[in-house]
């Protein structure tokens, strides 16, 4: 039986689009009928044993917390120890074949033992670290750090034996590096059907509560990053409500920006059509989706919003739900306007506004939009179907001679 290790930044029980995406590969493998474990540095923060499982999925902890000091020095110690700990698990385990995901210090430490112990590595990026960092505000681009950090990342993809894209906006950024196509799978960020397929009823206590009765509700759940451009989205609210008065927005989440929105939407002129929920269990989400009749997505124009794609719109999507979203190329990727959603100017409060307003304007296609959106969904971005596409690599790499390999 194949057995798979993946290498990963951090997993469940913590909460967030790279971990959900990390529980479906998992899951879908083991329905495949291989085994697979992951483990996870020094950034995962949840508390826990050093090897835990969780929602059926086993996961190994590398030990210690995060090092201090100079940044440089502290990703290299918490890069060393995480190696450490994979070539502990190796020798314990004995993988057929190691499965990296970003971001790049996992595929570092990861290659260390893979070329230790002659195991084949794929490495698998889910968004630049270099564009992450610019995103979350924690770096600029074309800073001493950010070319090191894009150097180390091209370093590590022509060191891997395979490497897994979750868009074609990654993969062409990849070739446009000089990578062998053929070397690259895109495996695109996918929907489990069986959570995801079938929408909650509204439920009308929460409504109550929420004071939603009766009006065109707005909405996000999520992360709330610079990058997503809720302010935007808040700033489009004046001229949405003067166009349609019933109309709030609810926006369930929060993140490093959640401070600087809610004094943004108290300064509003309708700050009474702005509604701040927090974090809710992941349990509770699927009733707060079921409250909001149009999911926004007014992503900012950037490097990172224009080459990946993101999870939250599929899902939405899955439950045939309207989206409306920047025209972003992370976007274009998922939504055809017109036809599976609606896409709007990015970074720019007065198209996100108009955008809205239309869509309130005239409810008669949204049934067959949002049944063309589900279809859509289940038929490319399933996560059932999504997960064949690792198996020729992993029978490709597993075909391969043997590399020598250390005495365990």
């Amino acid at each position: 039986m194949t057995r798979i290790l993946h290498v990963l930044d951090h997993s469940l029980p913590m909460h967030s689009g790279y971990t959900f995406r990390t529980r479906a590969i998992l899951r879908a493998q083991i329905d495949k009928g291989w085994e697979v474990r992951g483990i996870t540095g020094r950034r995962h923060s949840a508390a826990g044993p050093t090897e835990q499982v969780v929602d059926g999925l086993t996961f190994h902890r590398t030990p210690g917390d995060p090092a201090k000091g100079n940044a440089v020095l502290r990703e290299w110690r918490d890069l060393s120890a995480h190696a450490d700990a994979i070539d502990a698990l190796v020798r314990q385990w004995r993988p057929d074949v190691i499965h990296a995901h970003s971001p790049v210090l996992n595929a570092m430490a990861a290659q260390r033992v893979a070329k230790r112990h002659g195991i084949p590595l794929i490495y698998e990026i889910r968004a630049f670290w270099e564009d992450a960092a610019v995103g979350n505000g924690a770096g600029a681009e074309n800073s001493p750090r950010y070319w090191l950090t894009r150097q180390l990342e091209t370093r590590a993809v022509r060191s891997a034996d395979a490497v897994a894209v979750i868009c074609e906006g990654l993969r062409g950024d990849l070739v446009a590096r000089g990578i062998d196509p053929a070397k690259i799978i895109v495996s695109p960020n996918g929907v489990d059907m069986t959570q995801f397929g079938t929408p909650a009823p509204r439920d009308p206590a929460l409504t109550a509560t929420l004071g939603l009765a009766g009006a065109d509700v707005v909405g996000f759940i999520g992360s709330f990053y610079d990058y997503e451009g809720l302010d935007d989205l808040i700033a489009a609210m004046p001229q949405l409500v003067r166009a349609r008065p019933q109309a709030k927005l609810l926006l369930v989440g929060g993140g490093p920006c959640e401070q600087a929105l809610r004094e943004q939407a108290l300064a509003s002129p309708f700050n009474d059509h702005i509604i701040f929920v927090g974090r809710v269990p992941h349990d509770q989400v699927e009733h707060y989706y079921a409250q909001i009749d149009v999911l926004a997505y007014p992503r900012k124009a950037m490097r990172l919003t224009d080459l990946v794609t993101p999870l939250k719109p599929l899902e939405a999507m899955a439950q045939g739900r309207l989206v409306a979203a920047s025209s972003v190329g992370g976007h274009r990727e998922l939504i055809e306007d017109g036809v599976t959603g609606t896409l709007f100017a990015p970074d720019d409060p007065a198209a996100i506004a108009d955008a809205l307003a239309g869509l309130f304007a005239d409810r008669s296609p949204w049934a067959e939009r949002g049944a063309i959106a589900r279809a859509f969904v289940e038929r490319e971005r399933n996560w059932s179907s999504n997960i064949l596409r690792y198996e020729p690599v992993y029978q490709r790499l597993l075909a391969r001679p043997v590399r020598a390999r250390v005495a365990a």
